[in-house]
């Protein structure tokens, strides 16, 4: 094996090793039942191992390596270098999710994709919930009043609340009656009394916590020169958030006109919330519909290529992710397995939510809102973008992704799905182009809260005012922490629990948009086919902003350049 390749092996293996719930989640089944060791001495020490295989990747030359080597290492460092910068914040210390999802997650992970026979899944799944109680005592330990903040604790404890039921009630539901079924709800029912502990534990502490989620602009910034890879700092890239909110504002306020004849988008988008799905069911069922029509449009348009085998479930959001997360999310394949099968998680409510809440997530969900978020989560967007990435690109791409082109793309497809005529009437785009403006309003609500120039509550208020969005959605995504990898990699990421990444989104679109002509082809023409497959394969990529810049530049200048293009 070249030397490179070698030190990116060993680097994985000790990845793995260190977090084998991840492993599991990237396919590799021999780490199936074993959970992440969570101690402070187990983070302190990985702390140190990042820091000298930070070295190591940083002494490695450009002559050393081919071009697409250069690009392995680069996102090497600027993983690493993100850890470097997040070392003294310490958010095993402050984040209880942690440990909550790498549970829950790791366990609905066996299930939803079913990599192995059921008996071996019961194996693996008793495993993870014998061994609750010890990650969760780990956590009990490890969280710090002084450091974790009410909010985040209190999302937590909801969490906690919402994987009781389904480690108590429905993961034994998972397999066949008979001896495994016995065996999951006896190991889920004592997995589900340690964490109503932990859920009482996290109450208590809610209550004592004194502690910030606001990193800083100097850390923000830093995140986005050094984990991202990207030329500006967070007031930059909040400059950047304003002129492209102004643009789309006067973009909106022009199909507002042709609806309405006054131009006010808001208003036009308030009264067409009333027409949404009227249960959950419905909800769900319209969206599976408009993700049928997407798929369906694509492949009659041969925009892209939709590998054999590929299928993508319209289903309920998992019931310990609904107190944390209102919004469509997404669960790709396991990268390392051979499956083509990805989930689309339409948001539920969490189990007790009153009817006019329920009315309310709804019209956050309307029939005019559905046809854009399928293009996003789905075809050509998250789903289509994680299946095509599988085989295409290097092992250790397939481990790291980065919301810069991942999310970037989901944008980048909505925008090029509009052009190629798929949204029937201008409501539609209207609303794709509210999905697109919140990112730029989001842009403005990450960088202000983090620098400390905006309240939580000036936060909502700024995106239920200058978005459209109910109140509900607005709080859930200002304040909510994110679904983690474990059960939506490509969920949406949320701006007080996970800085800077939400608002790349919006750039990475902008970017990707770069690598078509201007204006765009007309809708069927060749050239407009092959813009956007210059777009996907860059997007595939999943690199770091600088070398996304570079492969954007290479898809521009030669047609060649596409061996094997999606």
């Amino acid at each position: 094996m070249p030397p490179f390749a070698a030190l990116v092996e060993t680097f994985l293996a000790q990845e793995f090793e260190d977090s084998p719930t991840h492993a599991s989640d990237l396919g590799l089944s021999e780490y199936d039942g074993r959970l992440d060791d969570l101690s402070a001495a187990s983070m302190e020490r990985q702390v140190a191992e990042s820091a000298r295989w930070l070295k190591r990747f940083e002494a490695v030359g450009d002559a050393e390596l081919t071009p697409d080597e250069q690009i392995d290492r680069d996102l090497a460092i600027s993983v690493l270098r993100g850890r470097a910068i997040l070392a003294d914040w310490e958010s095993w210390r402050r984040d209880p999710l942690l440990y909550s999802d790498t549970i829950l997650g790791s366990i609905f992970g066996l299930f939803l994709h079913r990599l192995r026979p059921e008996p071996e899944l019961v194996d693996a799944a008793v495993a993870y919930l014998d061994a609750a109680p010890e990650l969760l005592g780990q956590g009990t330990v490890n969280l710090g009043a002084d450091l974790a903040h009410e909010q985040i604790v209190r999302r937590g404890a909801g969490s906690a609340r919402g994987g009781v039921r389904y480690l108590r009630e429905l993961v034994s539901e998972e397999v066949a009656a008979g001896p495994g079924r016995v065996r999951l709800a006896a190991a889920g029912a004592r997995a589900a009394a340690a964490l109503e502990r932990w859920a009482a534990f996290l109450d208590d502490l809610a209550g004592r916590c004194t502690g910030t989620w606001q990193l800083g602009e100097e850390r923000y910034s830093r995140l986005l020169r050094e984990r991202e890879a990207l030329s500006f700092d967070a007031p930059g890239l909040r400059e950047m958030g304003r002129t492209e909110y102004d643009r789309l504002d006067a973009e909106m306020r022009e199909i507002a006109r042709r609806i309405d004849g006054r131009g006010d988008w808001a208003a036009v988008l308030a009264a067409a919330n009333d027409d949404h799905p009227p249960t959950e069911e419905a909800m769900r069922a319209r969206y599976e519909h408009w993700t049928e029509r997407a798929r369906t449009f694509l492949r009659e348009r041969g925009l892209v290529t939709l590998p054999d085998g590929e299928r993508c479930l319209v289903v309920p959001s998992p019931v310990f992710q609904r107190p944390v997360l209102g919004v469509a999310s997404y669960a790709s394949p396991p990268a390392f397995s051979p499956s083509l099968l990805g989930h689309f998680f339409v948001p539920f409510a969490p189990d007790g939510t009153p009817e006019p809440e329920i009315e309310r997530r709804l019209a956050a969900n309307s029939n005019g809102k559905i046809p854009t978020t399928a293009v996003h989560e789905a075809y050509p967007g998250h789903h289509w973008h994680s299946v095509i990435r599988k085989g295409r690109t290097s092992r250790i791409r397939q481990v790291f992704r980065t919301p810069f082109f991942s999310e970037g793309w989901g944008l980048y497809a909505e925008r090029m799905m509009r052009e190629q005529g798929f949204y029937d009437e201008p409501l539609q785009e209207l609303y794709h182009l509210n999905a697109t403006i919140f990112r730029a309003a989001r842009i403005v609500v990450d960088t202000s809260l983090h620098a400390g120039e905006m309240t939580v509550e000036e936060a909502v208020r700024f995106m239920t005012e200058k978005t459209a969005l109910p109140e509900a959605t607005s709080t859930s995504l200002v304040c909510a922490p994110r679904a983690r990898r474990r059960f939506g990699a490509n969920a949406y990421q949320l701006t007080v629990a996970v800085p800077a990444s939400s608002a790349l989104y919006k750039y990475a679109k902008l970017l990707l948009q770069a690598g078509r002509r201007s204006p765009p082809p007309p809708p069927g023409s060749n050239c407009c086919v092959r813009s956007a497959r210059i777009s996907a394969r860059v997007s595939a990529e999943d690199v770091p902003g600088c070398r996304g810049r570079s492969l954007v530049e290479r898809g521009l200048s030669t047609s060649s350049w596409v061996p094997g293009s999606p």
